[in-house]
């Protein structure tokens, strides 16, 4: 389904719906919490396949300091995101086919049976004041329902289904906000607004793979295959030039990447430039190989399982890319990274990596937040377009040195 008519349904359908099942809670009571605090705890993150990264720090403080079990809810076409960490057993992670409203509507049913099945104590909305999560929380019947509020601000109305109701902060990392989700699911201390404590950087490192000496054998022979002088030791640029529907403003230009692969490919002869992205993605990018013309510059859409993609972070050195999944994928390796920032800021979604963020500070950015829900007027996205090659190129040069 298409994400302005997800945007659609979730307005026009979730703000009713959320309202007569408000007015209609009663009959459908949460179970109550058999013990002290939450054992059993379901996180709920639909769209974004980089918050599955970036919820890691607070996932790991549910398990390692609340001692709890965690479960998930996802689509199913971002399920892969939640394998690069394995942060939750693949037993507890429950998928939503969004094809359709009716296979939207069936996957709410079954998650409905699932919790009852799993007994779940809490469910924490990941995202940012959307209905349709808002509902799932209501559906689980968990006793303790934790999600982001907004208080006395206006509109973002979806229903009255949260009793630990965290206020969204703006300001701070994502991340940050995510442990706030958490914690208030396991204090015992009523507050207005939760939750009133300081939640350090140091909180939200994100955690590092190991990845087998199989698969790194496996990607380099396919980049073997493309460039047949590789070898281990090359140095290696990754270029991701593409960035998802959900927001399309997030995209540099394409002709900004050929200018800037060219001036790296003639200062830096020792370097290999592969362009990374889904398969659905390779005619684009096919567009810019065609305009560099050079025999160490490839188009790398497609040629690995998404599985696969640690390794090839791994056995790089810099990675370029959009505000979108990669950035925030190869978080869990110590590939140097640089993401373009224009219509949302770095300081809330910047990627916990070994990362940079390109970002030009204009007076309209971020056009982009969870009081907009994350939708833009922009069709002239100049946030990103003033950031030349040239200027570009001289932020990740010490990096290619």
């Amino acid at each position: 389904m298409k994400i302005e008519t997800m945007r659609k349904i979730d307005y026009g359908v979730g703000i009713p719906l959320s309202f007569i099942l408000t007015c209609l809670k009663f009959l459908f009571p949460s179970r109550k919490l058999q013990s002290e605090k939450p054992k059993r705890v379901l996180f709920i993150e639909l769209s974004e396949m980089g918050s599955a990264i970036l919820a890691d720090p607070a996932m790991q403080r549910a398990v390692n300091k609340h001692k709890a079990e965690i479960f998930f809810v996802i689509f199913k076409r971002n399920k892969a995101s939640l394998n690069f960490l394995n942060s939750v057993p693949e037993k507890n992670i429950f998928t939503v086919e969004d094809t359709s409203l009716l296979s939207i509507l069936i996957g709410t049913i079954k998650l409905m049976l699932w919790c009852q099945k799993n007994k779940i104590d809490a469910s924490i909305d990941l995202e940012l004041f959307s209905r349709a999560t808002a509902l799932l929380s209501f559906i689980t019947r968990a006793p303790l329902k934790v999600g982001f509020h907004n208080y006395h601000g206006e509109g973002l109305y979806r229903g009255d289904f949260l009793n630990r109701k965290v206020q969204y902060n703006a300001h701070i990392h994502i991340a940050k906000n995510f442990i706030a989700l958490v914690d208030a699911a396991f204090t015992n201390e009523h507050q207005v607004p939760y939750l009133k404590q300081t939640i350090s950087d140091e909180e939200i490192q994100i955690r590092k793979v190991a990845i087998s000496d199989a698969t790194k054998e496996k990607v380099s022979g396919v980049i073997k295959g493309l460039y047949p002088s590789y070898s281990s030791g090359q140095k290696i640029l990754l270029v991701n030039p593409n960035a998802s529907e959900f927001l399309p403003q997030r995209k540099w230009p394409l002709d900004n990447y050929t200018q800037l692969i060219k001036i790296v490919l003639e200062k830096h002869p020792d370097y290999l430039v592969l362009m990374t992205g889904a398969p659905s993605e390779h005619a684009e990018i096919q567009t810019i190989e065609d305009a560099v013309r050079s025999n160490r510059c490839f188009n790398f859409a497609g040629k690995v399982a998404f599985s696969e993609l640690t390794a090839l972070y791994t056995l790089s050195k810099v990675l370029i890319t959009n505000d979108s999944g990669p950035g925030h994928f190869s978080s869990v390796t110590n590939i140097r990274s640089y993401v373009f920032f224009g219509p949302e800021t770095p300081l809330l979604y910047g990627s916990l990596g070994n990362s940079s963020a390109l970002y030009a500070h204009m007076a309209c950015s971020p056009c982009v937040s969870a009081y907009n829900h994350r939708k833009t007027p922009c069709t002239n996205n100049m946030c990103l377009k003033v950031l030349s090659p040239e200027w570009v190129y001289e932020q990740i040069k010490p990096s290619l040195n």
